[in-house]
């Protein structure tokens, strides 16, 4: 894994907003893998500032987003189509045809997964997949004990993950109990692996994904055995790292063609 610790969020923000543009400057067709919540908001942002202000075009890049609510349509405001295409997609010059997001309305779940990972494999594979990290460690909604080897499928949530997700539908009673994700296994897949976390919140399961040992009882732990793990860390979200100043001391010493 490669451990880059930033002083806040919006300067983790940034520095994740140079990976992605970086790719996208040197594979114009690249395939990236989109995630949501409040953690990619800031990247967001910084990539819609580089597409308006330095011109980063975005025109052939395919997406592909990590999960969705099942039985929210997508135009429901707290659904995941909702949150890319306010977010992200409207704001882009990505035709709405490479635009990927799980169909939580569809009537065959099993076959919409199929064809979810069909169309990955088609694409080319995934480049760089975006993850945040639930407080369970949970990576898009592979939660504790899914396979590592596990494909797009249906999941149902904890209710600690309901919990988390109360807000955005006015309450917890009102989270659907299941979802359509990309498994572990699809996730390792990805080139690259970026996730962000920030705040006190995430500490523990940061802590346990980079210096813990692997087991699906922490999904994050997988991105150990990933060739090209990149963790964002706000100084909040590193606080329980060990070896933090070592993975500072990393960082602040690559040779400049190395660093983002």
């Amino acid at each position: 894994m490669e451990i880059i610790i930033q002083p806040d969020s919006q300067q983790g923000s940034q520095v994740a907003a140079r990976i992605v543009a970086r790719l996208v400057r040197e594979k114009p067709h690249a395939v990236i893998g989109f995630a949501t919540g409040n953690t990619p908001l800031r990247l967001y942002k910084n990539l819609v500032r580089m597409h308006r202000e330095e011109a980063l075009d975005f025109s052939h890049v395919t997406t592909f987003n990590l999960d969705e609510y099942v039985g929210v349509p997508a135009a429901h405001p707290s659904s995941f189509h909702s949150y890319m295409w306010a977010h992200l997609f409207s704001q882009l010059d990505i035709p709405n045809g490479q635009i990927h997001i799980p169909d939580g309305m569809t009537a065959d779940i099993p076959a919409t997964c199929r064809k979810y990972e069909e169309a990955i494999k088609s694409a080319g594979g995934i480049d760089v997949q975006i993850l945040g990290i639930g407080t369970n460690g949970h990576l898009g909604f592979n939660e504790p004990t899914s396979s590592f080897a596990s494909r797009t499928r249906i999941k149902t949530l904890t209710e600690q993950t309901r919990l988390d997700a109360a807000a955005a539908f006015g309450g917890q009673e009102n989270v659907p109990s299941q979802v359509i994700t990309m498994g572990l296994g699809t996730i390792l897949d990805s080139r690259m692996c970026l996730l962000l976390a920030f705040g006190k919140k995430k500490a523990r399961a940061i802590a346990l994904t980079v210096e813990g040992s692997l087991t699906a009882s922490v999904p994050s732990t997988v991105l150990q055995l990933h060739p090209r793990a990149v963790l964002v860390l706000d100084k909040d979200a590193a606080s329980d790292l060990k070896m933090a100043d070592y993975y500072t001391w990393v960082y602040d010493h690559k040779p400049d063609w190395q660093k983002s």
